[in-house]
């Protein structure tokens, strides 16, 4: 399973398109919330993702410190809804851990986690920092992983 790992000026167009819409599929339609998705902070991120059979069914957004929080943080992370429940949630978690850490040097990682998953970023080793809290009008929790010496 590889995973690709890419600057925004290094996504092909068809990347990009795939990647918006996926990530508009989750959480525009799937959630029914209506944000803007466009923040203005891709162009400054890394970008995640992983195709199958040419198609692109898991996503994250790599962030460097000073970008939205002062840590290196991970974020709109989504798994195509036909590839649940299969783990590519999980890896995906764990290469982008991998790659921050053995790549960018991180010691911490911020996410800011979707309360139902607290369990699956628990088990990934992401402690929960703040209270609940409400972004976009869905319940979050701030969560941190800390490098292990």
């Amino acid at each position: 399973m590889k995973f690709e790992f890419k600057s925004f000026d290094k996504l092909s167009t068809n990347e990009l398109y795939d990647i918006l819409r996926l990530r508009s599929e989750i959480f525009v339609v799937e959630q029914n919330c209506v944000y803007n998705d466009l923040d203005g902070l891709d162009k400054d991120a890394v970008h995640q993702f992983y195709k199958q059979e040419g198609e692109i069914v898991a996503y994250s957004r790599i962030l460097k410190p000073g970008t939205r929080f002062s840590e290196y943080s991970i974020g709109r992370v989504v798994v195509k809804q036909t590839e649940r429940g299969t783990g590519l949630g999980i890896k995906m978690m764990e290469e982008a851990k991998r790659y921050l850490v053995n790549e960018l040097g991180a010691t911490k990682i911020k996410i800011s986690a979707q309360s139902y998953l607290q369990r699956f970023y628990e088990n990934l080793g992401f402690e929960i920092i703040t209270e609940m809290y409400l972004e976009d009008g869905i319940p979050h929790f701030g969560m941190l992983y800390q490098v292990k010496d």
